[in-house]
């Protein structure tokens, strides 16, 4: 990774953000801020939960920060640049207005984006493929609690970690890198996008829902997902070559509140899947 000089401005062509998980208390909109305070660009692409109803529906957490990132969202979109807004399930009360405009912001259900070099890309929240990690209501219901106790175990940890002048460190990443059901999981959910954007003609996929943020070559489909904005602090960018990639922020070594903003940039890697996903 490379860091960003601390006061310059992010240029790109498309920016792509999801999972920020407003009026939860796990969003971390103060640091989305941080970014969207330096970024300039065409296109602006919410890609699902920005706002979290099924948080709100147990309890509003809603700071002045969350405002603020709505604010600036609606700036972006009045001063030039194209906003769209793809509804995710923490959000899909939003669906029902997909096709629809609010004031400059465009809400659908899904989008195809053609990069600079070519790539038509399906741009989509990514809920529909929980199919394949056998996903019930059941299931998804015991995984939000399961979830919920899991960020609440890391707030706490950052905070003493913080008080010790350490920087974040996410137990949900290390869950999911380490636990090897969580790990069959991610490869299920990758294969079904694969076979979706192959079936539909496309050559890759962005999408947000598994806060695992990544992008990779995966059986000639280029996979990527932007990550979110309650443990990694990520976004995707198209720059004006045309490539995608990361951004991720980073805490800062003396200022844990602060991040520094790294271009995760890379040659992108094959990762060829099973031909059966996993159980």
């Amino acid at each position: 990774m490379q860091a960003l000089p601390p006061d310059g401005k992010v240029r790109c062509k498309a920016l792509w953000i999801s999972d920020v998980h407003l009026g939860s208390v796990h969003s971390k909109a103060e640091q989305l801020l941080q970014l969207l305070d330096r970024v300039e660009c065409e296109r602006l692409y919410l890609v699902g939960d920005i706002v979290d109803v099924w948080a709100m529906q147990r309890r509003v957490h809603w700071p002045e920060a969350h405002t603020r990132v709505l604010r600036r969202i609606l700036k972006f979109s009045r001063h030039g640049t194209e906003v769209v807004y793809i509804p995710g399930n923490h959000d899909q009360n939003f669906r029902e207005f997909c096709g629809s405009e609010f004031g400059e912001v465009q809400i659908r259900k899904e989008v195809i984006h053609e990069t600079g070099q070519g790539y038509r890309m399906l741009v989509t929240h990514g809920d529909e493929l929980d199919f394949a990690v056998r996903y019930s209501r059941l299931n998804r219901f015991i995984g939000d609690i399961a979830y919920d106790l899991l960020m609440w175990v890391n707030r706490r940890i950052n905070q003493a970690r913080e008080a010790l002048g350490k920087p974040y460190w996410s137990l949900a990443k290390w869950v999911k890198v380490n636990v090897s059901q969580a790990e069959a999981a991610i490869r299920a959910y990758q294969h079904a996008a694969v076979n979706l954007v192959r079936d539909r003609g496309l050559d890759g996929i962005i999408c947000g829902h598994l806060h695992y943020p990544l992008v990779r070559e995966i059986e000639g489909v280029l996979y990527c997902n932007d990550g979110d904005w309650v443990e990694n602090c990520t976004a995707l960018v198209e720059d004006h070559a045309g490539a995608l990639h990361l951004l991720r922020g980073v805490a800062h070594p003396e200022k844990p509140l602060e991040l520094v903003f790294a271009d995760d940039r890379f040659p992108v890697t094959a990762d060829p899947l099973p031909a059966q996903a996993p159980a």
